[in-house]
């Protein structure tokens, strides 16, 4: 691969790894929501099961590379990056257009809560750097660099697609409809 290329894509990936958690953020926070209409009441629940499936292709795409099914691995994964692509245009659609809601239950399950919320937000701040760059080591067939960086990206964003089917199964209750 020429190393022009290669800079202007890591450059590339970089950029997005501060400007996506950032942009989130700030449309997140904005007080003002816009009004879309009642649909994007239902865009958690389309979320969870963006990341109920996002969890199963990964699974997936383990089983499939152990057996050395490198084509099979590879359209498992795409499929769960447009997830992933789809997953940040629902959770951004979803905030930008509704009041957080606040989780309600109380005590040890509060605590367990918060835990699996912060925990995901955070390692989805750093999980998104290395899938991407996971992504162009695959698509570049720099597959050395690719299992590299794999041994931390599959497992973070694995716990992070999980961690957010739970935070929405018991935030679920919660919602206003």
């Amino acid at each position: 691969m020429e190393k022009s290329i290669e800079v202007k894509s890591m450059r590339w990936i970089n950029i997005l790894s501060v400007i996506i958690p950032l942009a989130v953020a700030l449309l997140i926070g904005i007080r003002q929501k816009i009004d879309l209409g009642a649909w994007t009441k239902q865009l958690p629940h389309i979320i969870g099961i963006i990341n109920s499936a996002t969890s199963v292709l990964l699974v997936w795409a383990l089983v499939l590379i152990k057996n050395k099914n490198i084509e099979g691995h590879r359209k498992v994964m795409w499929a769960a990056f447009v997830l992933g692509g789809l997953f940040l245009l629902c959770y951004v659609t979803y905030h930008i257009s509704n009041p957080s809601t606040s989780f309600g239950g109380q005590g040890s399950k509060r605590y367990f809560y918060y835990f699996i919320l912060i925990s995901h937000i955070l390692l989805s701040i750093v999980v998104l750097p290395l899938v991407l760059r996971a992504m162009f080591f695959g698509v570049t067939a720099q597959y050395a660099r690719h299992n590299k960086v794999n041994r931390y990206a599959f497992y973070i964003w694995l716990y992070v697609s999980v961690t957010g089917v739970i935070a929405y199964l018991m935030i679920k209750p919660y919602y206003i409809q």
